[in-house]
C-alpha cells in the first residue's frame, strides 16, 4: 500500500488518490498533493461577472439564458444555484441544477448571490 497523508480537514486516514488530488471519504474534502497546504485549500480561481471571487460551497445566480448542449432545455436568468464546486478548465464550475442535473458552468455567466 502506498503510504497517503491524512485529511488535513478531519485527519482521516482512508484518503485516496483521484487524479492530481487527494479525497477524503468521510468529510467529501479534496486538495491537492503538491501543496503543503497548511489550510488545505485548493488554488482554483474564478470570478463571477462582477469581479467577485466565487469559492466552493457558494451560491450564485445565472445572469443569462444558457441552452444545455444535447437537450431542448434552457437554465434561465435569475436561477439559482446552490453550493457549488470550482474545478480546473474552460467550465470552470460544477454545480447541480434542480430539474436539469448535473451541469458545468462558466463563471462569466454568473454572479454570486447575497448570502
Amino acid at each position: 500500500m502506498s503510504n497517503l497523508p491524512a485529511c488535513p480537514k478531519c485527519h482521516s486516514s482512508y484518503t485516496y488518490e483521484d487524479r492530481q488530488l487527494f479525497v477524503c471519504p468521510e468529510c467529501a474534502h479534496e486538495w491537492s498533493g503538491d501543496a503543503a497546504s497548511s489550510a488545505g485549500e485548493d488554488t482554483v480561481q474564478a470570478k463571477d461577472a462582477n469581479g467577485n471571487a466565487l469559492q466552493d460551497g457558494d451560491t450564485v445566480t445565472v445572469i443569462k439564458d444558457l441552452k444545455v448542449k444535447g437537450s431542448s432545455l434552457v437554465v434561465k436568468v435569475g436561477t439559482r444555484v446552490k453550493n457549488i464546486r470550482l474545478v480546473d478548465g474552460d467550465h470552470n464550475i460544477d454545480c447541480k441544477i434542480d430539474g436539469i442535473g448535473a451541469m458545468k458552468l462558466k463563471s462569466e455567466f454568473v454572479k454570486k448571490a447575497a448570502t
